[in-house]
């Protein structure tokens, strides 16, 4: 199949800033947050300095998720979504997708961010295919687990392939890619056209 497929990271490339953090404050609350920290203090610390972005993100998932409603974050996650489509969008990064767009390009977002508000998000910006971080359920109710892996690193370049086995598209199709940090280094790095976006302003057209 002779298609070209632009991958978009969302947090602080799509976006200005982190999303993940502020829905889960929107589910729970702070003092949720707050409490995960103060009683595992030297579990979170032990974390941060050894940079186990995984592990962390699990901590907090527990925490926040464990016996939710799904229909409820999903709730949660339509309106979050709108909230970020409608104020917090980078208005360059953006332009560049509706660009992708219009040249009949298939666009994908590849992310850490969490499904609840990433595949509403999806719908909003009429992408073909969301990638993330996903929860899992046990019948009605999230189990505080995330489901497979984060979507971060080498697993966006699993995640990527998956998808193209999955809808016939050869890996090689995946010409175009957008990251900002760390957790984007290996999706760019197979791309013929990899674009970091962090402290620059992108033209519109590449």
């Amino acid at each position: 199949m002779d298609v070209t497929v632009a991958a978009f990271d969302v947090d602080n490339t799509l976006t200005v800033r982190d999303c993940v953090m502020p829905f889960m404050r929107r589910v729970s609350g702070a003092l949720v947050l707050l409490r995960t920290v103060v009683s595992q203090p030297l579990t979170v610390f032990s974390l941060l300095k050894n940079k186990d972005r995984n592990s962390l993100k699990a901590l907090f998932v527990s925490s926040v998720f464990a016996g939710r409603s799904e229909s409820e974050v999903n709730e949660l996650g339509v309106l979050f979504a709108s909230r970020v489509a409608n104020g917090w969008m980078r208005e360059d990064v953006m332009n560049r997708l509706r660009w992708h767009q219009a040249q009949g390009h298939v666009v994908i977002l590849v992310s850490a961010s969490l499904s609840p508000y990433l595949e509403p998000l999806g719908d909003l910006l009429e992408v073909d295919a969301v990638l993330c971080t996903e929860l899992e359920t046990d019948g009605e109710t999230f189990t505080g687990k995330i489901r497979g892996a984060n979507c971060r690193g080498p697993e966006k370049v699993r995640r990527i392939q998956s998808w193209c086995d999955s809808a016939r598209i050869p890996m090689s199709s995946v010409r175009y890619a957008y990251g900002d940090s760390s957790g984007d280094t290996e999706m760019l790095a197979f791309v013929e056209n990899p674009n970091y976006v962090k402290k620059i302003e992108l033209e519109m057209v590449p």
